[in-house]
């Protein structure tokens, strides 16, 4: 895939981020700086592209034309939808948008691109499907210390093997399951949190969902993961490395600043939270490359179907 067709793909991904016409500016900023961010392998900047789309200089029609190859297109339509899903139930905005863009990119019909869009939204609905009530008999503290940790290390590494995956829906699981860990935590403590405070709680830390998809799902784009060259099932080391690092690091930077958050009663302030975050975030990237051999051990055995399995948990 070229530089013109991964801007393009970009181009979709974007579009269907805006697809529900209700983002905040912050939400904006934070595509804007997640779509930015990205460089090929070659180091060719894809800067611009979210100004194309709000500035309306692609559209729709033409980038899905700048995709000739079927491939190409039901890749871009896999991505738009897993944006699309990242928070939650699609609104009629968004159902109506992948209408438009299974036509415009002649998918219509087409099963590897349909079969794609039916795990995702599988995933979407198992991630953000109410969460259990704790029986009566719950206690504080059920869960010791290590054994919090060892979950999160587990939840960490787990993620950082997902972006070991080629499959554009299988980076699409890494938030749902940083939203059940931070819940099991929450939960360990007494606390019962429903989906409303936990995307709170990580908006607050600055972990916006749909622009951590595009993100996310971009890092495999431009690594060369997706398209021709995913033939198996685990992607070359290297090119995932900047996207296995990134999400071993926030989800186990994450379950641990949720472990202090919900074991001191949740009186930590915004700003102690997000700088308490960025200190555990540090110290999580310094100490990710011990874990590498897990990470790819756990890439080697995970499945479509474990991949499911561990969502709807």
């Amino acid at each position: 895939m070229n530089i013109n067709e991964q801007r393009a793909v970009l181009n979709i991904m974007i579009h269907a981020a805006l697809a529900d016409g209700r983002k905040s500016e912050d939400e904006r900023t934070a595509i804007r700086d997640a779509a930015e961010s990205l460089v090929t392998s070659g180091g060719a900047t894809l800067a611009g592209v979210y100004q194309d789309v709000l500035l309306k200089r692609v559209t729709l029609e033409s980038a899905a034309a700048a995709l000739p190859e079927l491939e190409h297109r039901q890749l871009a339509y896999e991505m738009a939808v897993c944006v699309i899903d990242a928070d939650g139930v699609q609104s009629e905005g968004e159902t109506a948008f992948l209408v438009s863009l299974r036509q415009r990119l002649g998918l219509e019909g087409d099963e590897t691109a349909n079969t794609a869009a039916s795990r995702a939204d599988a995933i979407a609905a198992a991630a953000y499907a109410p969460a259990a009530v704790p029986s009566a008999t719950s206690t504080l503290n059920t869960t010791s210390d290590a054994a919090l940790d060892k979950r999160i290390l587990n939840y960490a590494i787990l993620n950082g093997a997902l972006e070991l995956l080629p499959q554009s829906w299988a980076s699409m699981a890494i938030i749902p399951l940083q939203v059940r860990m931070v819940y099991r935590i929450g939960q360990s403590y007494g606390v019962n949190l429903d989906q409303g405070h936990i995307k709170e709680f990580l908006a607050t830390l600055g972990v916006g969902l749909t622009s951590q998809y595009v993100e996310q799902i971009g890092r495999k784009l431009v690594g060369g993961l997706l398209g021709k060259a995913a033939g198996g099932m685990i992607g070359g080391l290297g090119r995932a490395a900047t996207g296995m690092a990134f999400s071993f690091a926030t989800t186990y930077a994450l379950g641990h600043l949720a472990k202090r958050y919900y074991a001191g009663g949740r009186v930590m302030s915004t700003a102690l939270l997000r700088s308490t975050y960025q200190d555990l975030l540090a110290s999580a990237k310094g100490t990710q490359q011990q874990y590498i051999p897990a990470i790819r051990e756990r890439a080697s055995t995970l499945t479509p179907t474990e991949v499911m399995r561990l969502v709807k948990e």
